[in-house]
């Protein structure tokens, strides 16, 4: 096997700790990722990777060839890029993930758009309410809200969201709205487990933080099923913005208490590959950054 290929096929095991993630990252089949690693090894007459049932680590002799690897492979990147111009085409399987709904209203029509324009790159979207990790699933991009954690990703902010309380006009009409979060208690609630914590919401009055407990008549797995039960008048919900903007828009949702709504929630393009990001890689963030950033809901 070409040498280089060896080596794409071991950083890639390594970075992802699986067989599996690596596969699905390159567009390989794991078997075919296994027999990479181990021709590598026997042409090495060195184990780089010790296997486990569940994991996959690097030996110590792994760790040295794996940060050579590395540089070899971005020289050789470098090499191409140069060669042509910077203009290599997109091409080969691109894995992206993002929350569910969000990943439906914004990130689709983009991976609509991207495909049309590189027709020689094939998308994997992984949209899913989970925190996925791009290292052991072998995703190339992802998009998320909220603050981000201390990690070795490249992170590109591109929008933000807010907490939402709203409830349907006809219920508002009934029982009068909050004005204030103090209120919150002798209302009908209704919480998705899908955003924050289902015991309390936290506000600001005044820049001071400030919770309630909650005591909801409805908790729903999903936040698809909150916003169909605030707009059929059971209650007050809180969302993400983005989510009940449609519903906003039209009318059957009204927002309250929107003087004591929390900071912003940022939204964020992540990736791995740092400067060196392939031509499919950052073909896709910039054009990802240009629709979310241009977006009015996201800003």
């Amino acid at each position: 096997m070409d040498r280089l290929h060896l080596m794409v096929v071991f950083i890639a095991v390594a970075e992802a700790e699986s067989f599996a993630g690596a596969a699905r990252k390159l567009g390989m089949s794991p078997p075919a990722a296994t027999r990479a690693v181990a021709a590598l090894e026997a042409r090495l007459q060195a184990r780089l990777l010790n296997r486990s049932t569940r994991h996959v680590r690097v030996t110590e002799a792994g760790q040295r060839y794996l940060e050579d690897a590395r540089r070899v492979i971005a020289a050789a990147d470098e090499a191409d890029e140069a060669a042509s111009g910077g203009k290599a085409p997109p091409r080969g399987l691109l894995t992206v993930t993002a929350p569910a709904l969000f990943g439906l209203r914004y990130v689709m029509p983009g991976i609509n758009d991207y495909l049309l324009r590189h027709p020689e790159v094939t998308v994997d979207a992984l949209l899913l309410d989970r925190v996925v990790n791009l290292l052991e699933e072998g995703v190339d991009v992802a998009v998320r809200i909220g603050e981000l954690p201390d990690s070795n990703l490249s992170a590109l902010r591109v929008g933000q969201v807010r907490r939402v309380v709203c409830a349907a006009p006809a219920y508002l009409a009934e029982r009068g709205a909050p004005r204030s979060p103090a209120d919150l208690p002798r209302h009908s609630l209704i919480v998705s487990r899908g955003v924050g914590s289902n015991h309390e919401w936290r506000f600001s009055d005044g820049g001071k933080p400030l919770s309630v407990r909650l005591k909801p008549r409805l908790t729903v797995s999903n936040n698809e099923a909150a916003i169909a039960a605030a707009v059929a008048g059971l209650g007050l919900t809180r969302l993400l913005s983005y989510q009940v903007a449609p519903q906003l828009a039209a009318g059957q949702l009204q927002q309250v208490l929107a003087e004591y709504d929390d900071a912003s929630q940022p939204i964020h393009i992540l990736h791995q590959e740092g400067r060196l990001a392939s031509a499919k890689t950052r073909a896709f963030i910039d054009l990802m950054a240009e629709r979310l950033r241009g977006h009015p809901e996201l800003r």
